[in-house]
């Protein structure tokens, strides 16, 4: 794709700075709503319903960020020496963020729980079976191999793990599992030439997609192209993290250098119109995660929160939940948020969880049955 004229370098527009203290948010099956009244034309109550059994995919999740709270202390007990509380209630506090560099230390404090590959397989089966209570049918899993095999899980043992869990996620709880292989950014291109490794000699089964997270501030996307060419070649999707705490110019680069079929996050697009116009005429998807961008601080309060535009402005939007236990969160919850800043009934909810369908790397058969579920819930709903 070439580089569009005149578009701003990566760093040149930024968001907001954020405002001082850390970003407290609730645990699970606390309110996350909104707390300002936005207008819509059912209850919420009535609402809430409709999403708890609306079949569901997701795209932007992450492994270890997947981790519920009992996961989490089950690890931290079993690895005495991590820093991690082992009381579920005393998680709460750990996982209050001051701003992103505190919570990718975090994060990363919880990846290093993640220590062989019986952590992976239970990790991941356990994430499926969270999933599966919020009728999730399909999702695409971030995760990050290089973060285990540096702390010594085999490659192939890693693959074995997570390949397992899949096929038993599937079998047992219904959700099929897709992967994408993340490069780890602050790790730098010692991450980016193992990730790229992994996927490409390995090749898992269910590996579809291959992207890039980690902060973006002094990790300019250009420096990765060498390795998501590699992996498209390999015939994977390209699906890098950008703009979520940098401006536009991040993601005019993971379109221009990364090939990007789709954007996590890409919360500053706003910024720059001519993007939004480029996004929504190649239906170059993002993927939106509001409770995740108030905890981290890249948006100020859900209020403020860009996705209006973004939809305003005819691109395709899908909802996701990031890192959910972290962030207090589920992607029920951030449909409930959704529908409120974005005024939907259960025909804009429905209509929300197919744009999921439609920017996932499902085979089209698979998403004609998960649009077609979707469609027939919705009308047993009105019924």
């Amino acid at each position: 794709m070439a580089r569009p004229r005149g578009r701003p370098d990566a760093d040149d527009v930024r968001t907001p700075a954020p405002p001082a203290g850390p970003a407290r948010l609730a645990w699970p099956g606390r309110s996350l709503h909104p707390r300002a009244p936005f207008d819509q034309e059912e209850p919420l109550s009535d609402l809430d319903a409709f999403i708890a059994g609306l079949p569901k995919a997701e795209l932007h999740v992450h492994h270890v960020g997947s981790a519920s709270p009992r996961i989490v202390s089950e690890l931290a007990a079993r690895h005495p020496d991590s820093a991690i509380p082992t009381d579920p209630e005393a998680l709460v506090d750990y996982f209050t963020f001051r701003d992103f560099a505190h919570f990718i230390e975090v994060y990363l404090s919880v990846v290093d729980l993640v220590r062989d590959a019986e952590d992976v397989r239970l990790l991941t089966y356990e994430v499926a079976r969270d999933m599966a209570r919020q009728q999730i049918r399909y999702a695409e899993l971030t995760l990050t191999p290089f973060s285990s095999t540096r702390r010594g899980i085999p490659d192939a043992a890693y693959v074995e793990a997570i390949e397992d869990a899949r096929k038993a996620a599937e079998s047992e709880l219904g959700v099929v599992l897709r992967w994408c292989f993340d490069i780890p950014g602050e790790a730098g291109l010692e991450a980016a030439e193992e990730t790229a490794r992994i996927a490409c000699d390995l090749q898992p089964e269910g590996l579809v997609s291959f992207g890039l997270g980690g902060p973006e501030i002094g990790v300019p996307r250009p420096q990765f192209k060498p390795y998501f060419d590699r992996a498209r070649a390999a015939g994977l999707h390209s699906v890098p993290h950008a703009g979520e705490t940098t401006g536009p110019g991040t993601i005019w680069d993971a379109l221009n250098d990364l090939g990007a079929e789709r954007i996590g996050h890409g919360t500053s697009a706003t910024q720059d119109p001519r993007l939004l116009a480029h996004l929504a005429e190649h239906r170059i998807p993002l993927e939106v995660c509001p409770t995740s961008n108030i905890a981290t601080r890249a948006v100020r309060t859900l209020e403020e929160h860009p996705v209006r535009e973004m939809v305003d402005a005819g691109v395709l939007v899908t909802i996701n939940s990031d890192d959910p236990p972290m962030f207090g969160t589920d992607l029920n919850t951030e449909y409930a948020i959704a529908a409120r800043l974005l005024g939907l009934d259960t025909t804009g909810l429905a209509a929300l969880a197919k744009n999921a369908v439609t920017a996932s790397f499902m085979d089209p058969a698979a998403k004609a049955r998960l649009t077609a579920e979707i469609d027939a819930y919705t009308a047993s709903w009105r019924g």
